[in-house]
């Protein structure tokens, strides 16, 4: 497995709010996981590093050689279920932390699939042949509406409030986590990216960089075009390739 990964300010935010982590064990499986922090001048940065590290830990310590589907499952919702837990009474101990939060997508690959558990408008994509797929759906107002048909997919990519998402990651006691299961076979590239990327690199884009640079290399191009593009945002993406 070849793993690329690369955080970025971008061109015009002077902090970087996003946070990012991989790994992987002497079996083989990789994980991987990528928050987007919100709340404040110093709460997204906090609350993203915290859920990156807690998310981390919880995995390294956790995975067991053997796992099933269901096991990793239930490790991935342990490890984001931690993660809230203590963000959020980080922000109820410190006034100045109040309503922090974060996007997560946290991913374990394992054998020929890929677990992934998210919540968040932060995304997930496998690159597989002459595809790319998107393997996650945006938590977000935006999302909602184009969904019930109020937007086109040209007036969701340009709506000022784009940037509202519906579920967080440290802002309740609780957090509602989506999860899938892909497969993940020789030649895929699965990409798992903040929406500093994907609000300035479109999918076709992000297949063309995944596909014609060094897998190594992926993360470092796609955040250059990101900045090119604009970089109005900060910018992560961590790939792994098979």
């Amino acid at each position: 497995m070849k793993i690329a990964k690369k955080t970025d300010a971008g061109m015009v935010r002077s902090v970087n709010q996003d946070a990012c982590a991989a790994g992987e064990f002497p079996d083989g499986m990789v994980w991987a996981v990528v928050c987007d922090g919100m709340g404040g001048a110093s709460g997204g940065d906090i609350a993203s590093s915290a859920a990156v590290r807690i998310i981390a830990e919880k995995i390294t310590a956790s995975y067991r050689d053997g796992m099933s589907s269901t096991s990793i499952r239930h490790l991935l919702f342990s490890a984001i279920e931690t993660a809230n837990a203590t963000v959020f009474e980080m922000s109820r101990a410190n006034e100045e932390l109040e309503g922090m939060g974060t996007t997560v997508v946290a991913a374990i690959i394992s054998g020929k699939a890929s677990y992934i558990a998210h919540a968040g408008d932060s995304r997930a994509y496998r690159i597989f042949g002459r595809s790319i797929s998107q393997l996650t759906r945006d938590h977000s107002m935006v999302q909602a509406m184009l969904e019930n048909g109020e937007l086109t997919p040209t007036q969701a990519k340009r709506h000022p409030r784009k940037n509202i998402i519906t579920r967080v990651l440290g802002v309740d006691g609780t957090i509602l986590i989506d999860f899938c299961e892909e497969p993940f076979l020789d030649g895929d590239i699965l990409l798992i990216c903040t929406d500093g990327l994907t609000n300035f690199v479109d999918a076709d884009e992000i297949y063309k960089v995944a596909r014609e640079s060094d897998k190594y290399m992926i993360a470092d191009e796609l955040v250059k075009l990101a900045n090119y593009n604009g970089g109005r945002d900060n910018i992560t993406v961590v790939t792994v390739s098979n």
